[in-house]
C-alpha cells in the first residue's frame, strides 16, 4: 500500500474511528447475529445473513483503516512555507476565463473534503498547482478541458 501523508489531526481522526468501531460497531454487529441465531433455523433467516453481511463489511472497513495509519506519514507543519504551493496550503487561484476566485487547502487525499474546500493532492488542480509560486499562471487540465489559473495567495 502507498505512503499517505496525514496531518496530526488527520491522523487522530482515522485512530478514533477505528476505536469507535472496534469498541461500539462491532459489539453491536456482534449482539445482532446472537439475536438473529437464537430466532431459529439459519437457512432462512435474511436478519442473520444481514448481520454477517454487516459484520463482514466492518471488518474490511476496519481493516482498511487500519492498513492506512500503517502507512501513514506525519507532516510536520513547521516546515511548511507560503513560497510556493505544497500540501497543507490555503491557495486562492484566480479563474483566467471568467475572473472567479477559489480558495482551496491542499490536503492528503485521505483528507479531502470538498464542502470543507479541502482538495486531495491527487487531484488535477493540486497537481496543477504544486511547486509554484504567488503570481505563477498554471494550466491545469480537468474534465472539462484546459483552464488557466493564477495563484493570487499562498497561506497556512
Amino acid at each position: 500500500m502507498a505512503i499517505t501523508y496525514m496531518t496530526k489531526e488527520g491522523y487522530k481522526k482515522k485512530m478514533d474511528e477505528i476505536a469507535y468501531m472496534e469498541s461500539v460497531e462491532r459489539p453491536k454487529i456482534s449482539a445482532a447475529i446472537a439475536e438473529a441465531r437464537d430466532k431459529g433455523d439459519l437457512s432462512e433467516n435474511a436478519e442473520y445473513d444481514a448481520a454477517k453481511e454487516a459484520q463482514g463489511l466492518l471488518e474490511m472497513k476496519i481493516a482498511q483503516l487500519k492498513d492506512l495509519v500503517a502507512n501513514a506519514r506525519i507532516i510536520d507543519e513547521s516546515k511548511l512555507n507560503c513560497h510556493e504551493v505544497q500540501i497543507m496550503n490555503r491557495v486562492t487561484i484566480k479563474n483566467m476565463a471568467n475572473g472567479m476566485q477559489m480558495e482551496y487547502t491542499i490536503v492528503a487525499d485521505s483528507e479531502a473534503n470538498l464542502k470543507e474546500k479541502k482538495i486531495g493532492t491527487s487531484t488535477p488542480i493540486a497537481q496543477g498547482l504544486l511547486g509554484h509560486g504567488l503570481g505563477d499562471v498554471v494550466e491545469i487540465k480537468v474534465p472539462a478541458g484546459l483552464m488557466k489559473f493564477e495563484i493570487v495567495n499562498i497561506t497556512f
